[in-house]
């Protein structure tokens, strides 16, 4: 496969992840903003910045710290790169570079998810933005299964590793960020506030039921803590995100013969996490474990470009 195709789909399933992510971490905040008995209010939306790293891009445009401004700098901003209308431009671009190695119902998937911010960015009360992000998971779903679908050839690796990718940076920036700004001055530990932020995180990665069903205890921060960082049956999961990078690169060492630096820093990562004790982790320090995390992430991203020459 041509460098630049299989960067194309890299890039694909990165920005689709991504524009999955945020319309989740949108859709949650708004959810604790509004329907908490306790709103969050400006606390909340200033962790959804954090969380994408966003802030001082935001901060930049001299727009009220609002729940309106900040949804709408980060759904459908143009001039922001991150939003998720920026996102699911360039993933529809690097869809159309490759159009022919995709199924029929993938390109729908894109090409949908894009049509979403046609008509529905001229207002963005609580209701129309929980439509908006509702849309887009629904098109970024539908992609995902599609890719699932099609065959397992280098086109679904490249995509499926550019997900992983992506996935593991996304919840490691979740977990970090609340660990240290989300809960407001004055509030206590285990309080309502955040009890309600915990839930939160386990919203934006689809893992309220699967909590419930792994922990016995009742929300607990620490559980949560091992749920995203060590358990390998929840998808959105550190060690379940660096587990489908190393079967993505091995698919991709078979079919293509290419081989060298990321797949050793994959399997080298895969294997310490196999080993993390969420215990020690935390004992340890959390966010110095996740800002490592953040940063090997970066650093394999690097090495994919450098090893398949698209870097």
């Amino acid at each position: 496969m041509l460098s630049r195709a299989a960067a194309s789909l890299y890039w694909l399933g990165r920005y689709v992840e991504r524009a999955d992510f945020i319309a989740r971490l949108v859709e949650a905040t708004l959810r604790l903003d509004v329907l908490s008995p306790r709103p969050a209010g400006e606390a909340a939306w200033r962790s959804a910045l954090a969380v994408t790293d966003t802030l001082d891009a935001f901060e930049a445009t001299g727009a009220a710290l609002t729940r309106e401004e900040v949804a709408r700098f980060l759904i459908g901003d143009p001039s922001h790169p991150g939003s998720i209308l920026r996102c699911l431009a360039q993933a529809r671009d690097n869809a159309r570079a490759v159009r022919t190695a995709l199924s029929r119902e993938a390109w729908a998937a894109i090409n949908g998810a894009w049509l979403v911010f046609d008509r529905r960015m001229s207002r963005l009360d609580p209701d129309a933005t929980l439509a908006v992000v509702d849309a887009v998971k629904n098109e970024t779903r539908g992609f995902e299964g599609a890719v699932h679908r099609m065959l397992r050839n280098q086109t679904t690796q490249f995509i499926r590793l550019g997900q992983s990718v992506e996935r593991t940076d996304d919840t490691a920036r979740l977990l970090d960020v609340k660990y240290h700004i989300l809960l407001p001055e004055g509030e206590i530990v285990g309080g309502i506030v955040d009890r309600d932020q915990w839930t939160t995180i386990l919203q934006t990665v689809s893992a309220v039921t699967a909590y419930r069903w792994l922990y016995s205890e009742g929300l607990r921060p620490a559980n949560v803590i091992d749920l995203l960082l060590t358990r390998a049956e929840l998808p959105r999961s550190v060690a379940a995100s660096a587990e489908e990078t190393v079967t993505a690169l091995n698919a991709l060492a078979k079919s293509s013969g290419t081989q060298g630096e990321a797949d050793r820093m994959a399997r080298n990562r895969y294997a310490r996490v196999v080993k993390t004790r969420t215990g020690d982790v935390i004992a340890a320090g959390l966010h110095q474990h996740l800002q490592t995390v953040i940063e090997e992430n970066a650093q394999l991203h690097l090495a994919i470009g450098r090893q398949f020459k698209f870097g």
